[in-house]
């Protein structure tokens, strides 16, 4: 289809209680540099039932518009529903390009939303930009096993559609709430919803682990040997009201479960300090936590790449430093 505008549009997913999801916020801030370049508004798209706090906080970060969408038959999230909804928004506005988070959800609803309006995603994105030549959007995404970074452009379909890795972008400071609110009416019908949610069952280990909106982050990585070298990491944690995190080789090895991996099959963070134990720095964990405010590294291997990105290092044995970091962290905060 045709873009009948250049505005950017940011989908902000909602929890089941009408709060947004950090990812769509977080979206806003690469989307606002975006519209700097190439013209047009930014746009929140908001989708759900009560939503009047995530209308808010999309307003607070900064969008021009926020278009919401509310009804019953949003509570919780479908595929059938939601795409059917934002298909119908996107083929009214028509914006030039559209950012959704890589969420599960955001992984569901946008290769759906892409294939009906007959255009272009770009999966897993880590960085944006604008191309300066042709003025489409430049997706920058991991590629090969996260061995090279590839950058696409969707020169002839819009909108240019991407989803967006959680953590990548920091959330903007908020401000004043001042978007347009734009209400759209969109119902739709019991029969065009495939899907009915019977049960919601939590995942007790995973709502425990916020990797994502850690601020602080203790991780390790083959160097702690088995699952008993993960103790120390969280004994270290704990001081520090620290997540523990792990590497993609810890997770595989059963170690740890992978509700705790950081890395590019893992979680995205940017905690304002990563602790890296006994992990080299291999370039798909890298591409999940080299958004980290400071990085302090751990290792016995003094060329370990690790320490190429870190902050701080220190060249030692995990089991010998962490100790005695834990006891001194322990008699500073006594």
């Amino acid at each position: 289809m045709e873009a009948k505008t250049k505005d950017l549009w940011v989908f902000v997913e909602t929890n089941e209680d009408g709060t947004a999801k950090n990812v769509g916020l977080e979206l806003l801030t690469p989307g606002r540099m975006m519209v700097g370049k190439q013209g047009g508004e930014l746009v929140a798209v908001v989708i759900g039932n009560n939503v009047e706090a995530a209308v808010n906080a999309a307003s607070a970060q900064g969008a021009d518009k926020v278009i919401v969408v509310e009804g019953p038959e949003y509570a919780h999230f479908s595929t059938d529903a939601y795409a059917i909804a934002l298909v119908s928004l996107v083929e009214k506005y028509g914006p030039t390009s559209m950012l959704i988070g890589a969420t599960n959800n955001g992984r569901d609803l946008g290769p759906r939303v892409s294939c009906r309006l007959k255009t272009g995603l770009t999966a897993d994105c880590t960085a944006l930009d604008i191309d300066p030549e042709s003025g489409n959007v430049a997706w920058t995404r991991p590629a090969f096993g996260g061995n090279l970074m590839a950058t696409i452009l969707c020169p002839d379909h819009r909108p240019q559609i991407g989803t967006v890795r959680p953590g990548v972008f920091k959330k903007g400071e908020a401000g004043e709430a001042k978007a347009e609110i734009i209400k759209e009416d969109i119902h739709v019908d019991a029969k065009d919803i495939r899907t009915q949610v019977l049960e919601l069952i939590k995942d007790m280990d995973s709502e425990s682990v916020d990797l994502e909106g850690a601020e602080i982050i203790v991780s390790g990585g083959r160097g702690v040997g088995g699952p008993e070298g993960f103790e120390p990491i969280k004994a270290l944690a704990g001081v520090l009201g620290a997540t523990v995190g792990a590497s993609r080789a810890a997770v595989d090895a059963g170690w740890i479960p992978h509700s705790h991996q950081v890395g590019q099959t893992g979680k995205t963070v940017g905690p304002k300090l990563y602790i890296a134990c006994g992990i080299s720095g291999a370039i798909q964990h890298l591409a999940g936590m080299s958004g980290s405010d400071v990085v302090v590294a751990i290792n016995k291997d003094p060329e370990a790449p690790i320490f190429d990105v870190a902050d701080y290092g220190v060249v030692g044995n995990l089991f010998e430093v962490l100790p005695v970091l834990t006891e001194e962290i322990k008699k500073a905060r006594a």
